[in-house]
């Protein structure tokens, strides 16, 4: 049984081409890793925060905790909105989850 793996899994010549398949499969791994999960997850994040920035008077937003509101007033890392029971609520920027009346689509569940 062992000569059949010694002849099945031939041993590097040279002690270099074992470091060199080494560094290929870690380059391939760490090339796999960049595609699969950081870029999509950096597209992602650019888009949310273009969207932070482009929020505007009127809009219709959701919080991180789920209110839903009218924007009705803007400052730079703050917003202030207008829930359905006519309630004012001072809100970070950066909480807000989604503005849900996008020029060109619908909100989602409609």
């Amino acid at each position: 049984m062992t000569n059949l793996l010694a002849v099945l899994m031939p041993t590097p010549q040279g002690g270099s081409s074992g470091a060199l398949a080494f560094g290929l499969q870690m380059v391939a791994i760490i090339a796999i890793f960049y595609f699969l999960i950081i870029a999509p997850q950096r597209k992602a994040q650019k888009k949310h925060q273009q969207t932070l920035a482009g929020i505007k008077k009127g809009d219709e937003v959701m919080t991180e905790g789920g209110i839903i509101g009218q924007v009705i007033f803007v400052q730079d890392d703050r917003l202030t909105i207008r829930t359905a029971e006519n309630t004012r609520i001072v809100v970070a920027r950066a909480k807000i989850n989604r503005v849900l009346n996008v020029e060109g689509s619908t909100p989602e569940g409609k």
